[in-house]
């Protein structure tokens, strides 16, 4: 409401401000000629595979998706580009990932193709249809900038509303609780959700904030907002939901309608929809293997605990399809179905990553373990260190997955069956990394509804159609007068009336893993070092019957065509690891320093798998860094807090810190040591402080530097940088075992 009232403020500017009078009757004008053009939603859930959904083979009740397939198109040969945000940076622009500068994830990698933020060569949806009349919205996750906490307004350059959004609600970040996610933000605003009194907990589905809840409700409130304030204009939609990306997290009662659902295990629910789904004819017998789950990948011992975890994986798609039917159902309600364009499809296949896997779990406490947090804390953290009632975050086999204290991936087993019956997993570009449904519904537009649609297609085309479904121009200059790179994609629209479409090929590349399509033959490599594989995809869509050897000729053809296009499209060098010095120190095991001292990452210590002890002799006389090493992705640091000693460590990005309570003023000596398996204890003056078991030791060696007295690049703790000491560090040594 609060956008439309500016907008009308606008209008009555343009009445007073002849200058501006041109503008506004133009824009009348294209509202009126927009008046007929319809309205565009693409909706995308987040680490699913392609057997994951009810009208594709599962065993998981999606009734909504059901209907909208039953009346519109299945695609059975769409594709996504096998991660996270490179698939969103590929769907917003219809560009190639590297193309739109997010060839691997949010860090700069030193070459165009892999900045970490979505460049200004590229232009995105909302940005192109926005000339042609429509207002765009989006809610759930963003993830195609490194500014997940910015200082100020310029770094949120490349934030919904900075790239073409009138609206948006969600989260910056790329993964978090579903029960109090970090960086949820309302337009350009971050807010808690127990603090927003634009979703008060009587607007909520459910009477209590969940994520995927808030996320279609809050896509349900555009949708009427924008048919009460913006009459016949047209509008696209981005729903972008985090279900059923880990961790898992469900409602109670979505979980009990699963409970006992998968105790035939692994084997005999991936036979199930092997076979449900050569019923519905997505699959043929004659060209798929159901090959067996390897014993390694399944859980005897907390078998009870990972079928829990399926129970709650399938309980957060049942909630996403309860989200997507309020949806459809605020379109029906304000006479703007008929007139809609819905897709739906998935970021990547389903997730093979250990998240929270590791050691032995626990229960939950009686009692809470820590304060209560306000209701208007911004929570930081990807994965909380606590729940805002108190109780602390439970990861490992035996923590039973689904409440708000939990912290869990569901594990290779379970990925195998939701990529039934395909290869590998997100991240790679074998089919079970890059293939994903795709469900077309648009009334009165889709000639034969219901049937099946086996043309490859890849969510570069989804640009492309919207731009053709709008009447829009793509253009060749945008973002004050920047080159914009051509569309890559083809529409989609002649299919819906049983047309066919022409294409060369449809590429991929994410770190390292590389494939292209032609028609029936697939190159695929897995790694930057595999060799490639050749398969006809026809009649061994499973991938198991690889014809390099056989078909040298066709191997050589598609490679060339490859590296071609890798060449053009800021994909080489390939899976570059970092724009700084490689850290190659790995034979020093002893190190000496003073206060102020700098070791770049080339001559730090080299502590990837390696246990080490710190140890400082300083004057402290107020807080700040003793010594830190690396950054945010991987990286350790030894501070002072509000007078007390701190030791933060990351881990793949996963922040941990250890607060020993002790207070440190004046002359003292510290020390921290940690094994190689995450055994860490901290002594002050020789005493024992603190003893605690990590996760683990680095899992990756820190690209920031080793630095004494300070920490100003790449920051470890929670602090803001430099974090000075207020002291002196008379000696520093670092030893390796």
């Amino acid at each position: 409401m609060t956008l439309f009232t500016r907008h009308s403020a606008s209008r009555r500017l343009a009445l007073i401000y002849p200058a501006l009078l041109v503008s506004f009757l133009w824009q009348v004008a294209s509202d009126a000629n927009a008046s007929d053009k319809p309205n565009i939603i693409y909706i995308m859930s987040d680490d699913m595979g392609y057997s994951d959904i009810e009208c594709y083979g599962s065993e998981i009740s999606t009734p909504t998706l059901n209907t909208l397939a039953a009346d519109g198109i299945r695609f059975t040969q769409f594709y996504n580009t096998g991660r996270c945000c490179p698939t969103r940076a590929s769907l917003l622009t219809g560009l190639y990932p590297h193309q739109a500068g997010i060839g691997h994830m949010m860090n700069d990698r030193g070459h165009d193709g892999y900045r970490g933020e979505l460049n200004r060569q590229s232009v995105t949806i909302p940005e192109v249809l926005q000339p042609a009349g429509y207002r765009s919205y989006l809610s759930g996750k963003w993830h195609v900038t490194q500014a997940v906490n910015p200082k100020n307004d310029a770094d949120k350059h490349n934030w919904p509303l900075q790239r073409g959004f009138d609206r948006f609600y969600g989260t910056i970040h790329g993964a978090g609780s579903f029960f109090d996610p970090n960086t949820l933000t309302r337009d350009n605003t971050f807010i808690s959700p127990f603090a927003d009194p634009e979703y008060p907990p009587e607007e909520m589905a459910n009477g209590e904030y969940y994520y995927t809840d808030a996320i279609a409700d809050n896509a349900v409130r555009f949708i009427r907002e924008h048919h009460f304030d913006s009459g016949d204009q047209p509008f696209f939609m981005y729903v972008s939901f985090t279900a059923a990306h880990w961790p898992m997290h469900a409602l109670e009662k979505d979980i009990t309608k699963y409970k006992g659902k998968y105790d035939a295990g692994y084997d005999a629910i991936r036979s199930t929809r092997y076979d449900r789904m050569i019923d519905l004819g997505l699959i043929d017998r004659s060209n798929t293997q159901n090959w067996p789950i390897d014993d390694k990948w399944k859980e005897e011992q907390h078998w009870d605990w990972d079928k829990r975890n399926m129970e709650v994986y399938a309980a957060m798609i049942d909630n996403m399809d309860q989200g997507i039917g309020r949806i459809v159902q605020s379109l029906k309600d304000t006479g703007q179905f008929e007139k809609t364009l819905i897709c739906f499809f998935q970021d990547n296949g389903g997730c093979a990553e250990n998240y929270g896997r590791g050691g032995v779990g626990r229960d939950r406490s009686a009692t809470p373990d820590r304060d209560i947090i306000q209701a208007d804390y911004l929570q930081p953290d990807m994965t909380p260190k606590q729940t805002r009632d108190g109780y602390a975050m439970r990861t490992g086999k035996g923590s039973m997955a689904g409440p708000a204290d939990t912290a869990i991936g569901y594990g290779r087993g379970w990925a195998t069956v939701s990529n039934t019956p395909f290869r590998e997993y997100k991240h790679y570009t074998h089919e079970g990394g890059i293939s994903t449904p795709l469900i077309v519904h648009w009334p009165d537009q889709i000639d034969q509804g219901g049937r099946l649609e086996n043309t490859p297609g890849h969510l570069i085309d989804l640009m492309a159609t919207a731009v053709d479904v709008a009447s829009a121009d793509y253009p060749t200059e945008f973002h004050g007068g920047e080159t914009i790179k051509p569309m890559e994609g083809t529409s989609l629209v002649p299919l819906f009336k049983n047309e066919p479409i022409k294409r060369e090929a449809i590429y991929w590349e994410h770190e390292g893993n590389r494939a292209i399509r032609v028609g029936k033959y697939k190159l695929v490599a897995k790694g930057a070092q595999g060799d490639w594989e050749l398969y006809d995809i026809n009649v061994d869509r499973s991938e198991q019957n690889d014809l390099s050897v056989k078909q040298p000729f066709q191997t050589k053809k598609l490679a060339q065509m490859w590296q071609t296009y890798a060449e053009r499209a800021n994909v080489l060098p390939l899976n570059p690891r970092t724009n700084k010095p490689p850290a190659d120190n790995r034979k020093q095991k002893h190190f000496e320093l003073k206060h102020g001292a700098t070791l770049d990452s080339s001559k730090a210590p080299y502590l990837q798998q390696r246990g080490f002890t710190v140890q400082a002799t300083a004057n402290v006389t107020g807080d700040g860094v003793i010594a830190a090493q690396g950054g945010s992705n991987h990286g350790w640091s030894l501070y002072i807090q509000q007078g007390k000693l701190c030791f933060a460590i990351t881990l793949s990005g996963k922040q941990t810190i250890v607060n020993s309570e002790t207070e440190i003023d004046g002359d003292v000596t510290v020390t921290a040591a940690i094994k190689k398996s995450g055994q860490l204890k901290i002594s002050v003056n020789s005493a024992p402080v603190t003893e605690l078991k990590l996760d683990a030791c680095l899992t990756g060696q820190p690209l920031e530097p080793l630095e004494v007295g300070r920490d100003s690049d790449g920051v470890v703790g929670k602090y803001e940088p430099p974090y000075a000491l207020n002291g002196n560090v008379e000696k520093l040594s670092i030893d390796i075992p």
